[in-house]
């Protein structure tokens, strides 16, 4: 009888970017290996594989049909990421999306399904759950201490100049990128408020491209928002604030207020008993025009130890491709009730 397998062996699909910060994970955690790359960018592959001592492709389906490949990484354009991801599912092999799922639900649940009929798992990295003050301040509404939420402000105001957006020419693309501040630098912070706050049950908004240009996607956009416990707030998302902000998520609740500065937590209240502020070692800020300044693997790799033993053992990872759905409909809603000028229900989106 074979032994089973304590560690995979992984494959990178996209040498862009983010790229780096995987492969620095995947090299740091106990659980995989980094073997080979993919990407249609020659440059780009060998400088890639070069550094990380991986073996490069040029042909998706060669990559593929690698018999060691279990787990394929893909790192590619957000509207890229079902063409690849469901030639991976059909190949057998397990997923790991780099945020977001895809540019829209219809393509998200194409994904979503291929992966369940072909029986293989598919997680996508929101590493910014793993920051040690946002476990903390989710561990503090899950026990009650802050009580009832009542209201909540989260911001991303943040900035990317013009050579930015000019250096690739998938981003702020509505079929690549899906749109632009919401979607792209903003869907973390979408995905930390549902997950701390819980579900949206309507919300109204405005977006708009007001310090840009050659793009199709917002640079600008506000929401108001009504949680489903009740809770009312306000989303707001930029790329055009000077100087940039960290990234700030509010919640005034009946027994005090958390506010996440950054990745920095402050508590405030009688009930609480903590002004105490926490240095983490990564910044999620990532506000400067350089979308990496900052950054470090250090979250990517928690996510990592969780993902990987969650598809050894066939558990649900954190973030799965389901879950994911509920932050893409989060910004589908918002750009539908832009576009149309009404207020927009995101589970009458995730319904179908």
């Amino acid at each position: 009888m074979a032994k089973p397998k304590k560690e995979f062996n992984i494959g990178l699909v996209g040498c862009g970017t983010i790229a780096d910060t995987h492969a620095e994970a995947i090299a740091e955690t106990e659980y995989g290996r980094l073997i080979s790359a993919f990407s249609r960018t020659e440059s780009n592959l060998a400088t890639f594989c070069n550094k990380f001592e991986v073996k490069g492709y040029s042909d998706y389906q060669k990559f593929l049909a690698d018999g060691d490949l279990d787990v394929v990484v893909v790192c590619t354009p957000s509207g890229t990421h079902l063409d690849y991801g469901e030639k991976a599912a059909e190949a057998g092999k397990h997923l790991i999306i780099e945020k977001p799922i895809e540019v829209s639900l219809d393509r998200a649940r194409r994904l979503v399904d291929r992966c369940q009929k072909n029986e293989v798992k598919l997680a996508v990295i929101y590493q910014n759950r793993f920051i040690e003050d946002v476990k903390k301040l989710k561990s503090i509404i899950d026990e009650g201490a802050l009580g009832k939420i009542v209201m909540v402000d989260a911001s991303v105001k943040w900035f990317r100049d013009q050579e930015y957006y000019d250096s690739a020419g998938w981003r702020g693309t509505l079929s690549l990128d899906g749109g632009g501040a919401v979607i792209n630098q903003a869907i973390h912070t979408v995905d930390l408020l549902l997950w701390l706050c819980g579900e949206v049950e309507s919300l109204q908004a405005y977006k708009d491209t007001l310090t840009h240009k050659r793009i199709e996607g917002e640079d600008n956009a506000v929401a108001s928002l009504r949680f489903k416990n009740g809770a009312i707030g306000v989303f707001k998302a930029s790329t055009s604030i000077v100087p940039p902000q960290n990234r700030a998520i509010e919640i005034h609740a009946e027994n005090g207020t958390a506010h996440l500065d950054g990745d920095r937590l402050k508590l405030r209240g009688t009930d609480l008993n903590d002004e105490e502020e926490t240095k983490t070692e990564e910044s999620s800020g990532a506000g400067a025009s350089s979308p990496m300044a900052g950054m470090s693997n250090n979250n990517h790799k928690k996510q990592y130890d969780q993902i990987l033993p969650a598809f050894l053992n066939d558990d649900k990872p954190v973030v799965s491709g389901e879950d994911s759905l509920k932050s893409l409909a989060f910004v589908e809603g918002l750009y539908l009730s832009a576009d149309e000028k009404r207020a927009v229900y995101p589970d009458t989106l995730l319904a179908g």
